[in-house]
């Protein structure tokens, strides 16, 4: 009996197993599969891969959906729709307008109106916070003024010198009519004054005279604001340079070159040349004249004319320099024209006083021409006045 149940325990190996497991446990359940273990490892390991593919397909495609929305909102400007554009956030133009606007500084001035005489006062007197158009961080400032219903009339202040706030204290008189005054705008320009490049300029007020009440002295501060579009017509400019030797009395006058000059002729270009003319005490006195260069709008000369200029007169003599257009059919026909002397304003008068504190040296400079009968009205000469050259 004894052999026997030993005997049924050791032959019936199943039966051992089935009652030892754990009931539920993972070996029960493999058991009742008809696989071999490696084959099941096999399965499960390949419904994992499965699985971690399907949570990354998941991931991707929540995404994809994101990505439009941040490229929306960030790429907007680039939408045609400029009106859901300008909604939505400014363009970075009108960003950079606005600060341009508050960046340029402030102007203040004065305003009286003589009923009896006519005339109009203009009282230039400081300007602050001036923006730095210079790389030292500083300007070079100086103010136009000019009258819309008279463009060709224009003063020019002094310039000062490395200064963002100028204090000008100049006037200037305007003959207008009081049927004219409401018509009128009054311009005040602020330019950065470089004598070998074009003057920047600053900023600007314009103020129409019919928005004023000019029945009392006006005295006000006005934000510069971005200088027009609208320009005047432009004759051009010349660059010369002056020298003057105090001790041989001897003026030297180099016209070097011109650039922009308006065109004259039919074919859009011209045939300019140079005339020098000195005044003296406001009557004719020594004139010259360059070659004329063909069809061009910016020519180069480089022509040196020396006039014998004593010391005791230099302080009454006025040097006119013209550019006119060479018509060989008819008359030749002026362009523009300055004139610099202890009489003249703004640059023109910078150019001379520059020449008599450093003699010996020659001073060149750049210089817009002007109307030649503004000139010659300033200069109290008759316009398109006739003189005769001299043979060179």
């Amino acid at each position: 009996m004894a052999v026997a149940g030993r005997k049924g325990t050791t032959a019936s190996p199943h039966t051992s197993i089935t009652t030892t497991a754990w009931p539920g446990s993972l070996d029960s359940w493999l058991s009742w599969i008809p696989l071999p273990k490696w084959a099941l490892i096999t399965v499960a390991v390949a419904g994992a891969v499965l699985l971690l593919l399907f949570l990354i397909c998941i991931v991707k495609c929540c995404c994809s959906k994101k990505k439009p929305k941040k490229k929306e909102r960030i790429g907007l400007c680039a939408v045609n729709n400029s009106t859901t554009t300008n909604l939505v956030q400014p363009e970075m133009e009108d960003l950079e307008w606005e600060v341009e606007q508050k960046r340029r500084g402030k102007l203040q001035y004065s305003l009286e109106y003589n009923f009896r005489l006519q005339e109009l006062k203009v009282g230039v007197k400081q300007a602050v916070e001036l923006k730095a158009m210079d790389s030292g961080g500083t300007s070079d400032p100086y103010v136009i003024v000019y009258l819309t219903s008279d463009m060709r009339k224009r003063y020019e202040t002094k310039v000062y010198r490395k200064t963002l706030n100028p204090i000008f204290n100049e006037s200037f008189t305007f003959q207008v009519p009081q049927a004219e005054v409401s018509e009128s705008t009054l311009v005040m320009q602020i330019y950065d004054f470089n004598r070998f490049a074009k003057h920047d300029i600053i900023g600007e007020v314009r103020l129409p005279l019919a928005s004023v009440n000019l029945q009392h002295v006006i005295e006000q501060w006005s934000d510069l604001a971005v200088a027009s579009k609208v320009e005047e017509e432009h004759l051009g400019e010349i660059c010369f340079s002056l020298r003057y030797v105090p001790s041989t009395g001897k003026l030297t006058v180099l016209i070097l070159e011109a650039k922009q000059l308006k065109r004259m002729d039919s074919n859009g270009l011209s045939d300019p040349f140079v005339k020098v003319h000195l005044i003296l005490n406001r009557k004719k006195w020594k004139k010259k004249r360059t070659s004329v260069k063909k069809n061009t709008l910016s020519p180069y000369f480089n022509e040196v004319f020396v006039f014998e200029v004593p010391f005791s007169q230099i302080q009454n003599v006025d040097v006119v320099i013209s550019v006119w257009d060479h018509d060989k059919v008819t008359k030749n026909e002026p362009i523009g024209k300055l004139f610099l002397g202890c009489r003249a304003t703004g640059n023109q008068l910078r150019h001379w006083s520059d020449m008599l504190s450093n003699p010996r040296r020659p001073l060149a400079q750049w210089h817009i021409l002007q109307p030649p009968e503004v000139v010659d009205k300033a200069l109290g000469l008759k316009s398109h006045l006739k003189l005769p050259l001299h043979s060179r």
